[in-house]
């Protein structure tokens, strides 16, 4: 009789029995996720189903996410949307220079930082937007400084839905100013200069944006005075 778990190249590999047991769920439960398609297929070898490491963790992440207050059918949704998302590496580019901090997430330590708010319209609208991206069973926010403001705005009670809509706003602007200064820098520097002067046209938008609001905090405190 073959062995309930064994060792294979880049991890373990798991019998229906023995995995239940590493998730803490009868092997009744684990039949019904495979069948809601809450994990991906087994590896076959002849009759026998073979589990990874890769179903344990979204196992235990189903768990967590039950366990506050998520919906199978939200599971399943959010699972889908997981699977169907890009990979980070695709996302940020293998090699790429980048200032930005990428930070690996559990779909429950994601579901924690934006409390009832991760729904699949917002994950897939993150994941369109590039701030989301899949590595194995792990989620990764390009940037740890826009996940800390994204979930900041939302603690203040802005709906991660507006957050996200604003965030494709800036994107489009971003996208524009660094047109804007690719091309005045080309015109009279070579591309070398490009990173060694990124700093200069990162300090005149912060200083822009600084007066903008300055001008517009202004105006409508002032407004409220009148």
């Amino acid at each position: 009789m073959a062995e309930d778990a064994v060792r294979k190249e880049g991890g373990r590999e798991y019998r229906m029995e023995e995995l239940a047991r590493l998730a803490g769920i009868t092997v009744r439960t684990l039949r019904f996720y495979r069948e809601r398609k809450l994990i991906p297929p087994p590896r076959r070898e002849g009759r026998i189903a073979w589990y990874d490491d890769h179903h344990l963790a979204r196992l235990r992440t189903i768990g967590a996410l039950l366990e506050r207050g998520h919906t199978l059918n939200g599971i399943a949704e959010l699972a889908e949307a997981l699977d169907q998302g890009r990979n980070v590496a695709d996302l940020v580019g293998v090699g790429t220079p980048t200032e930005e901090e990428p930070v690996r997430l559990t779909p429950e330590e994601l579901a924690a930082r934006f409390e009832g708010e991760v729904t699949p319209e917002n994950l897939a609208a993150a994941m369109e937007l590039g701030y989301l991206g899949t590595d194995g069973d792990a989620i990764v926010h390009i940037s740890r400084r826009l996940l800390d403001v994204s979930s900041a705005l939302v603690r203040e009670g802005i709906p991660l839905g507006e957050v996200l809509t604003a965030g494709a706003r800036v994107r489009e602007h971003a996208d524009a100013l660094a047109a804007l200064f690719t091309d005045l820098i080309l015109r009279h520097a070579p591309k070398e200069d490009l990173h060694r002067l990124r700093p200069l046209a990162r300090s005149v938008v912060e200083a822009e944006l600084s007066l903008a609001l300055d001008r517009r905090i202004n105006k409508k405190t002032g407004e409220n005075k009148a």
